[in-house]
């Protein structure tokens, strides 16, 4: 999926698009814990579509090298959220993760939809953006679904699980991205390969569903 042998265009286009796609997820992230009873992200002024907001000088910087074509780790600002405020509780903060990766599929989708079945044939740039619009937000989607902390798809499947196994799953969330560093430099390249691995299969899935395998 990444290749270091990029034009500018390219280049261009997944650095606005990272901005967008990540400023889009965590504003998800704030609005979905507002809309189930919890504030917190409220008042520190994450419901909001500036990316300035959201913004994080390391998570940019792997923003960057993946815009390059290496393969890193991009991310933005983390929002805070209390499970405890919220409706439903370890419920609410699935559905409040959920939303983050959700975006990422929606913007996807409105990019897709006048390709697929509009006949639009967008040209030059416009054709790069496009793409690269399609290609990171349903790579963000997919790699975010991945249960491991401090994902998304560990908050979702912790709020789905039956109690007795939360207990032994809810703990890993305090080493947040520790476990996920963990799997890839000790591992090295066997842990790169499990991460892709766990997200390519949905990769797949959303890219042949959205997208469609004439595009």
């Amino acid at each position: 999926m990444f290749s270091t042998n990029l034009d500018s265009e390219v280049i261009l286009a997944r650095i606005i698009v990272f901005i967008i796609a990540i400023t889009i997820h965590e504003f998800a992230h704030a609005w979905s814990a507002y809309q189930l009873g919890d504030a917190t992200a409220a008042r520190l002024g994450r419901i909001t579509l500036n990316p300035v907001a959201h913004f994080d000088p390391i998570g940019f910087i792997g923003m960057m090298f993946i815009a390059l074509g290496y393969p890193a780790f991009g991310w933005g600002k983390p929002v805070p959220v209390n499970p405890n405020l919220l409706r439903g509780h370890r419920k609410g903060m699935a559905i409040t993760a959920a939303a983050g990766p959700l975006s990422n599929i929606i913007l996807a989708t409105a990019f897709a939809i006048p390709l697929r079945f509009g006949g639009v044939e967008p040209i030059g740039f416009a054709a790069v953006f496009i793409e690269q619009m399609i290609f990171i937000n349903l790579l963000l989607a997919a790699f975010n679904m991945i249960p491991i902390p401090p994902l998304d798809g560990l908050k979702i499947l912790t709020g789905i699980l039956p109690n007795f196994w939360y207990q032994y799953i809810a703990p890993m969330e305090r080493y947040g991205f520790v476990v996920l560093l963990l799997v890839v430099l000790v591992g090295g390249q066997a842990g790169r390969s499990v991460i892709t691995e766990m997200y390519a299969p949905v990769f797949d899935l959303f890219r042949t569903a959205i997208v469609g395998s004439s595009l």
